[in-house]
């Protein structure tokens, strides 16, 4: 069963590293389509702005939930490896689990802001301002997953892989 869970979770991580690439690059021609309409054209693009924010919550958020279950965010080891194995695996369960407590909070938080802005209308856009914030609640819960994975495979000696560059390391 955590067998089947790790692929299925390596793969939608992925997705999201890719789809949150994809975010970038287009966020970054955007602003580059806005910088050359104001300066060239004298005529800035009004939607741009908007588009360009609502991406980079979009990808970011994303973005942070693959690097949960990828283990590419920045963290402090030391404290973890000067201890024995038993503390180190408390350690990690304990961390995992604020992790993945903080995932439910932006799915549910995030998730309320959502419902309570859908009828606000970017007018530049014109779509629901929650239509910008739903990619919050839908990291939040990946967080939340992909944090329930690492606790059952710390749990059951089974630890996954970081996929972090071994550059790095």
């Amino acid at each position: 069963m955590i067998r089947l869970l790790s692929k299925f979770t390596h793969v939608v991580a992925d997705i999201l590293v890719k789809i949150a690439a994809a975010g970038l690059v287009l966020m970054t021609a955007i602003i580059g389509w806005q910088v050359f309409g104001r300066y060239v054209l004298n005529s800035t693009p009004s939607w741009s702005e908007q588009a360009a924010l609502t991406l980079m919550i979009w990808y970011v958020a994303l973005a942070a939930a693959a690097g949960v279950r990828q283990g590419f965010h920045i963290r402090i080891v030391a404290l973890e490896e000067a201890v024995g194995p038993r503390t180190r695996k408390a350690m990690q369960v304990f961390s995992n689990s604020i992790v993945g407590l903080c995932g439910l909070a932006m799915l549910i938080w995030g998730g309320e802001l959502v419902l309570r802005t859908w009828s606000h209308v970017v007018p530049s856009l014109g779509i629901p301002r929650g239509l910008a914030y739903l990619g919050l609640p839908i990291a939040g819960a990946l967080m939340a997953l992909f944090s329930v994975e690492r606790i059952l495979e710390l749990l059951n000696a089974q630890p996954i892989k970081d996929e972090e560059d071994p550059r790095w390391s």
